[in-house]
């Protein structure tokens, strides 16, 4: 089975030790209970005991520290990390976000050459201290070209810092917060560490209205000298791209987390719930959603768990991954919103009920999509591959399941961030070729009228800068490369045909919704229109593939439910 359950933890590595991080972890929640889980969400208690368990445990420091700042035993493995990702948003974003936000800390100390930092960052870990990421501003939002903290030049060779940051996450505890600002003479970018223990460092309060504490803060004549400095010029400005590239895959798989426990939760409720004397998962429309909610999640796993094999690859020839990383955060989040209004409807007012985990879901699964840059910023990443993907594709050897103990040193000396419109990637066609499925075979097709509408009638200049028009052109491409890669993971994990057959029914009913969206455009041609009508394709239904698929639901229902 795909999607995780703590009762019968099935995630498999290479190592005891790492077994031992994920099994304590669950095991840490699950005696935590419940109750106490959803009493400290209602009250918005800071999660200073789950900072202590991992700081007992040592858990970010094994997992987040390169080995040659350590015992040679910790590194930085994708593999694993996901899994960590996951075990700790099906238990509640709260935990996942000092985690994610320490990864995002780290990215720029990683990528610097100043070693006397790195070493100060891994002793911190060592100590169970977290990180914070100190990018975005209050009135520029992610708009890092308009940061306006400074650093100032001194006439003893120091520097003092001036600004202020917002929406940071660890900014109230965290002793080395990477921040992003300018050098007041020169305006070159620079990164640089401050310690929020600092008599110069005004924590200013907690912008959000939750268990978080997500910070604004700033900085009053804070001195930095030039030990504290982590890169400066272009090399500033590639840290800060490279880790958010990084960073925010991560999204995508606490989405995953949250919308699996979700789903245990809502079919141990209507599987045994019975409404105008028929069983609520006896309702036709019942059984839709339910197949539609499964099918999409385990889709969101095998496209997350095969974007981690192209990181864990990933070289200065081979930057395939950071399309799809980024369609992780784009594609993945929205469809874990997708799975929790479908669970929604299915049990109702049950959603909203103060003891269900399922109100955590309904209300964090939103945040996902829109952190770490929205799903417009990176709709517009995607569409810089669009080109390459259809029509200069190179020769890579296969790549197979990446679950070997390797440190992924790579990520963090990627180098420049320029160059993303020469990225090549693999011929698509193989993986359809691969499969003689019927939903299969008809998405295959509406990917022909795509690429002949590109070739045929490609978008003009003017549509091309048109946001709303190219938004909705690019969901049409990003539905394609999730496609790919959720039959490339198919194989690899050895994915019953039925199940296949039924993600593509789904695929293709949201192709079709996208190419008609595409089509009401104001700015479209007579001829793109033609294509777009074209591109309306009805799946095939097949009542026994519906049924196997239904079954495999219905069996989740009492599997898991969490201690009390």
């Amino acid at each position: 089975m795909i999607l995780m359950n703590p009762r019968e933890y099935k995630h498999t590595f290479p190592d005891e030790q790492t077994q031992q991080i994920m099994q304590k972890t669950i095991a840490y929640f699950e005696k935590r209970g419940k109750q106490k889980l959803k009493e400290d969400d209602h009250k918005r208690e800071f999660y200073t005991d789950f900072i202590e368990f991992q700081k007992n445990e040592q858990i970010f420091y094994n997992l987040l520290t390169p080995p040659q700042y350590s015992d040679k035993k910790t590194r930085w493995d994708m593999w694993r990390n996901f899994a960590f990702n996951e075990i700790l948003a099906f238990y509640g974003l709260a935990y996942w976000y000092t985690w994610q936000v320490s990864i995002l800390g780290l990215g720029p100390i990683w990528m610097s050459k100043n070693e006397n930092l790195k070493k100060q960052a891994a002793q911190h870990l060592k100590d169970g201290a977290v990180f914070a990421f100190g990018l975005s501003e209050k009135t520029h939002g992610a708009d890092i070209y308009s940061t306006e903290m400074t650093l100032t030049p001194q006439s003893d060779g120091s520097f003092l810092a001036n600004g202020s940051k917002y929406y940071i996450g660890n900014a109230n505890t965290a002793p080395m917060v990477s921040t992003f600002g300018k050098m007041a003479d020169t305006n070159d970018y620079v990164f640089f560490v401050a310690d929020y223990r600092n008599q110069n460092y005004d924590l200013v309060k907690n912008v959000c209205n939750s268990q978080n504490f997500v910070a604004e803060f700033g900085l009053r004549n804070y001195k930095i000298t030039k030990n504290e400095i982590l890169s400066q010029g272009q090399d500033a400005w590639d840290s800060a791209l490279n880790t958010v590239n990084v960073g925010k895959y991560n999204l995508g798989v606490a989405s995953i987390g949250i919308c699996t426990h979700a789903l245990y939760e809502a079919i141990n409720h209507a599987a045994n719930r019975q409404l105008y004397g028929m069983m609520v998962t006896d309702f036709p429309h019942v059984k839709q959603m339910l197949v539609d909610a499964y099918t999409r999640l385990v889709a969101m796993k095998l496209f997350a768990l095969r974007a981690v094999d192209y990181m864990r690859i990933a070289s200065p020839n081979d930057r395939r991954y950071i399309l799809y990383n980024t369609m992780v955060k784009m594609k993945v989040t929205l469809q874990g919103e997708e799975v929790i209004n479908l669970l929604w409807n299915i049990i109702a007012a049950k959603g909203f009920e103060k003891d269900t985990y399922f109100e955590m879901a309904a209300r964090d699964i939103r945040a996902l999509p829109k952190l770490e840059g929205t799903v417009h910023v990176n709709l517009a990443l995607v569409a810089k591959f669009i080109f390459n993907y259809f029509f200069n594709p190179a020769e890579y050897p296969e790549v197979s399941r990446q679950d070997n103990s390797q440190h992924d040193a790579f990520l963090f000396e990627q180098g420049p961030t320029r160059g993303l419109g020469k990225i090549q990637f693999h011929d698509y066609n193989t993986s359809f070729k691969e499969y003689d499925l019927p939903n299969v075979n008809i998405f295959h097709e509406q990917i022909s009228v795509f690429k002949e509408l590109l070739e045929k009638a490609t978008p003009n200049a003017d549509q091309q800068r048109d946001t709303d028009f190219a938004m909705a052109f690019t969901e049409l491409f990003a539905l394609i490369v999730y496609g790919q890669l959720i039959l490339e993971n198919a194989k690899i994990y050895e994915l019953d045909e039925e199940t296949i057959d039924q993600i593509f029914d789904f695929l293709i009913r949201d192709f079709s919704k996208y190419a008609l969206q595409l089509f009401s455009k104001s700015s479209i041609t007579e001829e793109q229109a033609t294509f777009c009508v074209e591109m309306f394709r009805k799946p095939t239904h097949n009542p026994t593939r519906f049924q196997y698929v239904l079954d495999r639901v219905m069996a989740l229902n009492g599997t898991y439910e969490m201690n009390k």
